[in-house]
């Protein structure tokens, strides 16, 4: 399995959040893959820009070295633009960089590792889970 790690969850493994700690040495006990989109990396470095966390920033590049950090292509792109369309037509909001997250995923097969799992839990077909719960 291919996990993609939101923001919300990197930062609970930065403050050594037991149980992210835990589900994260099982993924990878059990050989999953993790990959962080690019728009994760994104909101993780303008954090570091504006905020002096030297140890976690140190922690959080140590992170992208365990796990590829992971650029859209076309296609989700595109899956994007429907996954947008999709939920505007039912009537719900939902931040574009989780959008951007959401089809990259959806595109890619990965499952989503967040505990903001109200922002994504609209979007259709979308493999989600909470690393932050036992």
């Amino acid at each position: 399995m291919i996990y993609a790690l939101d923001t919300n969850i990197i930062i609970k493994y930065l403050r050594g959040d037991v149980n992210v700690w835990k589900n994260f040495d099982n993924a990878v006990v059990q050989g999953d893959e993790m990959v962080i989109p690019k728009m994760v990396d994104y909101e993780m470095c303008r954090g570091f820009n504006i905020s002096s966390a030297p140890k976690k920033e140190a922690a959080y590049n140590f992170l992208t070295m365990q796990c590829n950090v992971i650029e859209m292509d076309a296609t989700s792109w595109n899956r994007a633009i429907n996954v947008y369309g999709d939920l505007y037509r039912k009537g719900y909001t939902v931040g574009e960089i989780d959008i951007l997250i959401s089809a990259l995923c959806l595109e890619n097969g990965y499952t989503l590792v967040s505990n903001n799992t109200s922002d994504f839990k609209n979007i259709d077909g979308l493999a989600l889970t909470d690393w932050s719960q036992p």
